[in-house]
């Protein structure tokens, strides 16, 4: 299974498309995270022994293959494969959440709490199309399932939990409800200090958050569901790696979803849902740092997206299923700047950009076969933004494309062995994000700009791997083979940020395995490589991470169980100095480490559940490869070179109640 970073648990139930072609099996014990399918990583959120996690990022840095680009204690960049920004595609509950700050100060992942989701799904590389556009290197879903009650009832899920450097959470999921419908109700609020590293030097890094979520919900049978559903929440976040620091992150999500399953004739499910999305992110340099020299001064940008997807399920026959629909969204960003103490707030508004897409996609599995199946999908994207900013060269210009990706994957059941293999190929043309079009400075040499010099990045992608199940051994791989053409590289010239454009060759995949040894004590491992070159320039391409291994003992019973991880990674001497501040700078070359982290768990009775851990447990003094630079005056030198240091030893419980 994918790695040894989460709480066992056991798995009864099985994707649909193994029970039907042969990849059936006892349950057995397994981790939380699991290989469900090929090149698809499933997570329960809600589960974890180790590290409790800040946002969105901190949770996908568990699984095999994640990275995070840090900037103090939260509100990291996730990078999967050495791929960053909107070429990972993040949605929650079938929307788009983006951030609001030029620089990805607030990532799309700052805006999830993890644990308020019940299932995460992970996607990699270019091999489907029914998540949106431009998912070139992976797919990532946070998902609340559905809530149905054959007869009234109540459920609870909630947890508190402390740690060192005053980290403390309180968490709550209750649902109320009956067979023709419920109320779901869900909160959190987070806070954290300013952490040590592993030398005693405290790093600016104290965050809070808290959220509150509720979903009404209309069943009036067993296949049909309604939701209405409504979201808000906020934060504040000090960055040991920014000028600024993050004084709001204020959500609002409101949306609408219908669902209908087992429908008669050639149609099998109908899905619809529309939202509303809208980030308000406050920065300042005052709020939660001593008053720089130059004075105060703080900037509020928003986003707004209101979105739609509608999509249906086609059986032909017994062999062929056809997913087939549409997706659309529009964006609105403003933002306001002021110098001195609350001056931003009697600033006019300023648009900046607007943007629209529409994305029609069919996606269809052949099953050629009880042991082999074909996979494969096509979707065609209309593109479409202007740039309101005042004073651009291109001001109120527009730019459009028609973008095509697809996808094809063959997959095979071993007749005389529990094994499967895949083997698949991918392409995506992605349209620059905003970062990339509004953020630079500079665009291409010879542009007005960025916004009408980046062209649209295509990638195309060979994806091939395998899986092998027993009920003690379970082992499965995943590696990749790619070509990106205009890859869109950030670049600092004369202390101005310029986006240009380059050609580049990637590779590198990931390898897992769990070892049942006995009754009660199982041994996992994941390994994860990546490898990026500019062949453009001949040198490597930015934020690629090192070699990163991981090695679990674990011992589980009824009642208690207990863990120790080595996370052993790589130093990284192939980096790309002089890249740009939003993303893809590295520093020079970075050191490898060893951490060891320890855990365990009892199970109180039917309804409580304790966990303890010591994540660091040796206090290494380390930084990942990845890490912002920190800033000059929080401890790191002048020249704005040494890396974030990660927290040194940490220590943390957690009580967990359910019923």
């Amino acid at each position: 299974m994918a790695c040894a970073t989460t709480l066992p648990v056991q798995v009864s139930a099985q994707p649909e498309e193994e029970v039907r072609h042969g990849l059936t099996h006892q349950p057995v014990v397994v981790t939380a995270t699991r290989q469900a399918t090929p090149l698809k990583v499933i997570t329960n959120p809600k589960e974890f022994n180790q590290t409790p996690v800040s946002d969105g990022a901190d949770y996908l840095k568990k699984i095999p293959g994640f990275s995070v680009i840090r900037n103090g204690g939260a509100n990291g960049d996730p990078v999967l494969r050495g791929m960053f920004g909107s070429r990972l595609n993040i949605l929650t509950d079938g929307s788009t959440l983006l951030g609001a700050c030029g620089n990805r100060m607030d990532a799309p992942t700052s805006y999830i709490s993890p644990e308020n989701y019940d299932e995460l799904t992970v996607i990699k590389g270019p091999q489907t199309v029914t998540g949106g556009p431009g998912a070139s290197a992976g797919t990532i879903r946070f998902e609340h399932r559905a809530q149905r009650f054959d007869t009234a009832g109540i459920r609870f899920d909630g947890s508190v939990l402390g740690g060192a450097w005053g980290r403390n959470e309180q968490r709550a999921d209750l649902t109320v409800g009956a067979a023709e419908g419920y109320l779901r109700l869900m909160a959190n609020q987070a806070h954290a200090g300013d952490y040590a590293d592993g030398a005693g030097q405290t790093v600016p890094s104290g965050w809070d958050k808290w959220n509150t979520d509720v979903a009404l919900g209309w069943t009036p049978a067993a296949h049909t569901r309604l939701e209405l559903s409504a979201g808000t929440g906020d934060g504040a976040a000090r960055y040991a790696g920014r000028g600024m620091d993050g004084a709001r992150f204020k959500r609002n999500s409101f949306g609408l979803r219908f669902e209908k399953k087992h429908l008669s004739g050639l149609l099998d499910t109908l899905e619809a849902q529309i939202y509303y999305n809208h980030a308000d992110h406050v920065m300042d340099n005052y709020t939660l740092r001593p008053v720089p020299s130059q004075g105060p001064k703080a900037s509020e940008v928003e986003r707004q997206i209101v979105g739609a997807r509608l999509a249906a399920t086609l059986p032909w026959g017994n062999d062929v299923k056809l997913v087939s629909g549409l997706d659309a969204q529009t964006h609105q960003r403003q933002g306001r700047f002021g110098a001195g103490f609350g001056a931003y707030e009697s600033k006019p508004w300023t648009k900046q950009v607007s943007l629209s897409q529409m994305g029609f996609f069919n996606e269809l599995t052949w099953y050629m076969t009880e042991h082999m199946r074909v996979i494969s999908g096509a979707r065609l994207d209309w593109v479409q933004t202007k740039d309101h900013r005042p004073f651009s060269p291109t001001s109120n210009q527009q730019r459009h494309a028609v973008l095509p990706s697809a996808f094809m994957r063959y997959e095979r059941d071993l007749n005389r062995l529990p094994a499967m293999l895949y083997i698949g190929i991918g392409h995506v043309a992605r349209f620059p994000d905003y970062w990339e079009l509004f953020s630079p400075d500079l665009g291409p040499t010879g542009s007005l700009n960025a916004f009408a010099g980046i062209q649209p990045e295509k990638t195309t992608q060979l994806d091939l791997g395998a899986r092998y199940v027993t009920d003690r051994l379970q082992v499965w791989t995943s590696a990749y083979l790619g070509y990106v053409n205009n890859f869109i590289l950030f670049k600092t010239l004369n202390a101005k940020t310029a986006t240009t454009q380059v050609n580049g060759r990637i590779m590198g995949g990931e390898l897992g395995a769990s070892w049942q040894l006995a009754s009660h004590w199982s041994v996992e491992n994941s390994l994860a490589y990546a490898w990026g070159e500019n062949t453009h320039e001949g040198k490597p391409l930015p934020q690629m991470p090192p070699l990163d291994t991981r090695f679990g003992l674990r011992y589980d019973d009824s009642r208690l169980s207990a863990g120790a991880i080595w996370r052993l990674v790589a130093a990284q001497q192939r980096y790309a100095l002089a890249q740009g501040n939003v993303v893809g700078k590295d520093l020079g070359r970075s050191a490898g480490f060893g951490l060891l982290s320890l855990n365990a768990g009892y199970q109180i009775n039917k309804i409580a559940h304790l966990a303890v851990g010591i994540d660091n447990v040796l206090n290494k003094n380390y930084a990942e490869h990845l890490n912002r630079a920190g800033n000059a005056g929080f401890g790191y030198p002048t020249d704005n070179l040494v890396p974030i240091h990660e927290p040194g030893r940490m220590v943390w419980a957690r009580l967990r109640l359910r019923f």
